[in-house]
């Protein structure tokens, strides 16, 4: 980064070297000390005139943006511009990223992880759309906010397809009993054996991914209409339903972490009970239950006098602690201390830190038909029928404590303490505040680029807007996720697709948040019923597709790629040939 901003710095002073550059005026009135042509013609002038020469055009203007930043109506002119714009952009997006993070190690997750992380990401996009729908004149605006439009859609697009598909082949682990294992990548490019897994907390981000589309249901639905007050309503409707979601999205983002630590807590506590009754069924040759299928109380009262080493007639902490350290969980970390004080809570009815041999068989009994009815209910639980509901309660909490995920210790990175708080923040700050000015400078002049190079070219600037300037704006965040997914971990990838879907979902609400405000003050027109429809699809199918599962095999990455140039020729054919918009 530091090499980058010299050379982004250099750029940007030769641009203004090379603006616009006129010659020197000739009058057409007859002066007697310059030299004429040899013809004279009488009303226009005597002179030789040149013109600026032009790719594709040869007389067309343009307008400088603030009065200085150069402008030109050439094709590799404008590109030349939107390359460094661009890269001006990209940088902007990797200063917020990078002082979010630092940030992050400050303050911790909650508010900031939650709230201000979310928004610092997509207030690139937010700034570019901003600015495509407040410059000049209402007729201006109409024209250049489908540059807007077209960085929302390629934003949503690209990363839900082209980032996605490469996260799964670069993260790629062996996949076995439909997992994939951390760091095992044996069976290369086999489209069934290959693949990355992920939480049940990536599902929950897949699916409110889905849900943010909404907004853009309502908007569009009246458009069937050919009431332009319906319209206006559906859009102030759809704003509103759009900061009712992102309110609502940054408050789950506040609250996730807390969220997850009570799921997985419970998830544990469920492992506690499975392995506990496994062990018990083993000490007591798999006869917990009678024939009738009731509570065999002869053998848990053996049980417990054989637990009871100090014949007390009661179960003290050291005891129960004493049979948990004895008991192997299939290889996951519990705290013992932790387990025993939720076997006390379940077990210890009279709150005396004892657990006499009533309390014991009521515990027993509680956990016994907690295990029936998280299995088949109506399948025999005779004392024959014991071993196999107890075996699968055991599967079902190995499953459900591995798709809830790791335990929060065990973290893929040591999270080290910051030796100069003080100056971290500063830094931090110093770096928001620059890529926000970057951002806020440099929108506008790079909307101004793309429609002059869609005038010049007379592509569409949807097109252009749709696959070049995600490039600038999304890039740090591809960076990102491409680099966690290739650790080859299931904790990193379901980093990685969480961080995917967040981005959209922040795209869908907080960007069309601005869009709709824009829209409605302005008096805009809503014409984008092929590019809301791409959103939707896409979004929907994804969303659908991630929450359904949280395995993901090679061959899942050609239903990614395939979508993004699908969504390109759908616009063009909706627009272009059905006359859509």
């Amino acid at each position: 980064m530091s090499k980058l901003v010299p050379l982004l710095l250099l750029l940007f002073s030769f641009l203004i070297l090379c603006g616009q550059s006129h010659g020197r005026y000739s009058l057409p009135e007859p002066r007697l000390d310059l030299l004429s042509d040899g013809v004279h013609r009488s009303g226009t002038s005597s002179f030789l005139t040149l013109h600026r020469p032009s790719l594709l055009k040869a007389e067309s203007t343009c307008d400088e943006t603030y009065g200085f930043l150069p402008c030109t109506t050439t094709v590799l002119g404008n590109l030349f511009l939107i390359l460094v714009y661009g890269a001006l952009m990209y940088t902007a997006a990797t200063y917020l990223s990078n002082g979010s993070e630092l940030l992050l190690e400050i303050l911790g997750p909650g508010i900031i992880g939650g709230l201000f992380l979310p928004i610092l990401g997509a207030l690139p996009d937010a700034m570019l759309i901003l600015v495509s729908g407040l410059s000049g004149s209402t007729e201006t605006a109409q024209d250049q906010v489908s540059v807007g439009m077209g960085l929302l859609a390629g934003s949503t697009v690209m990363l839900i397809t082209v980032v996605w598909g490469s996260c799964v082949i670069i993260g790629k682990c062996d996949i076995e009993n439909g997992i994939a294992r951390d760091n095992k990548d044996t069976k290369g490019f086999s489209l069934t054996g290959s693949g990355v897994s992920t939480d049940i907390w990536t599902s929950y981000s897949a699916i409110i991914m889905a849900v943010s589309v909404i907004p853009f249901i309502i908007v569009q639905l009246p458009q069937l209409l050919s009431s332009t007050a319906a319209r206006q309503w559906a859009v102030l409707i759809g704003l509103i339903f759009s900061l009712v979601l992102l309110i609502s999205y940054c408050m789950y983002q506040v609250f996730q972490p807390w969220i997850q630590r009570r799921r997985f807590a419970y998830a544990k506590h469920k492992h506690v009970i499975s392995g506990l009754l496994q062990h018990l069924k083993m000490r007591a040759l798999g006869r917990l239950l009678d024939d009738n299928g009731e509570l065999n109380i002869e053998v848990i009262t053996k049980l417990f006098h054989t637990i009871d080493v100090d014949r007390d007639d009661c179960l003290s902490p050291a005891e129960l602690r004493a049979l948990i350290v004895g008991i192997r969980f299939d290889e996951i970390e519990l705290d013992k201390d932790d387990a025993v004080d939720k076997v006390m809570k379940d077990f210890d009815i009279s709150r005396d830190s004892f657990i006499s041999c009533d309390e014991f068989i009521a515990g027993v009994r509680k956990w016994l038909n907690e295990a029936k009815h998280a299995g088949d209910s109506n399948k025999t639980t005779s004392g024959s029928h014991t071993t196999k509901f107890l075996s699968d309660f055991h599967e079902q909490t190995k499953k459900e404590h591995d798709l809830v995920g790791v335990d929060e210790d065990q973290s893929d990175e040591v999270v080290e303490g910051v030796d100069n708080p003080r100056r971290t923040s500063i830094k931090a700050g110093l770096m928001l505040l620059a890529g926000t000015l970057i951002a806020a400078a440099f929108a506008d002049p790079l909307v101004d680029a793309v429609d002059n190079f869609s005038d010049a070219t007379s592509i569409p600037t949807f097109f252009i807007s749709f696959i070049a300037l995600p490039l600038a704006t999304n890039s740090s965040e591809a960076v990102s996720a491409i680099i966690f997914a290739s650790r080859k971990k299931r904790r990193t990838a379901s980093l990685t697709f969480s961080e995917l879907y967040g981005a959209v979902t922040m795209n869908n609400v907080l960007c069309l948040s601005v869009f709709l405000a824009l829209v409605y003050v302005r008096g805009l027109t809503w014409d984008f019923s092929a590019e809301v429809l791409v959103i939707v699809i896409v979004c929907v199918v994804m969303g659908v597709f991630g929450s359904l599962r949280t395995t993901f095999p090679l061959w899942t990455t050609s239903i990614a790629y395939l979508l993004y140039p699908f969504s390109l020729v759908l616009v063009y054919v909706l627009d272009y040939i059905f006359g859509w918009s």
